[in-house]
């Protein structure tokens, strides 16, 4: 047999989760609205028809003996930023993608959202690319924020991801209990 004082004491442990729940939906709301969208996003990256994410264009060779040493593909790289897209953007790297199978090689660029393909053995350039992949995830994760204040160590992006996995986790124990608590609360009712 439950007694009385268990289930006040269950249904005033259901309030509070359903308060911390509320409060807390309703604290983050905005970045969750961004995690969901950019995370959908960011999912369905590859089947956008490269749109997202620019297709990886085919070189004319996949053997690295042939290619043009990294440096003379990392300078034509700069080169056809400057002359293609804009010579005010920085040429700064972030990373450079070999695409050994393909043939082609990757430059994309730190400071802002584009990218240049070029063909490892010619040097020719097969794709000029905005890469809004990259500039969705950098507002998922919050890097976004961190280019904005221009921080060093990515501080915000660190607290940003602390706060929404606690959240997250928050969510799901309160969310639990808000479905779980009330099953009990019944169940302890109809032994009373």
């Amino acid at each position: 047999m439950i007694r009385p004082n268990k289930r006040i004491k269950q249904a005033r442990i259901l309030r509070i989760f359903r308060k911390i729940h509320r409060y807390t939906g309703a604290a983050l709301f905005i970045f969750f609205f961004f995690i969901s969208v950019t995370g959908f996003l960011l999912g369905w990256k590859k089947h956008s028809d490269g749109i997202l994410l620019p297709k990886t264009y085919i070189g004319t060779s996949k053997d690295l003996a042939h290619w043009l040493p990294l440096d003379t593909l990392h300078r034509k790289a700069i080169a056809v930023l400057h002359d293609s897209v804009s010579t005010d953007l920085s040429s700064k790297i972030d990373r450079i993608d070999v695409r050994k199978e393909k043939g082609t090689v990757k430059f994309i660029f730190e400071d802002h959202f584009w990218g240049i393909q070029l063909d490892g053995a010619t040097g020719s350039v097969l794709h000029i690319e905005k890469r809004y992949s990259d500039l969705i995830e950098n507002i998922h994760d919050g890097s976004i924020l961190d280019r904005y204040f221009n921080t060093t160590n990515g501080q915000v992006k660190v607290i940003y991801t602390s706060v929404m996995g606690i959240a997250l986790l928050i969510f799901t124990i309160t969310g639990f209990w808000l479905w779980y608590g009330p099953k009990q609360m019944r169940k302890s009712k109809s032994q009373v």
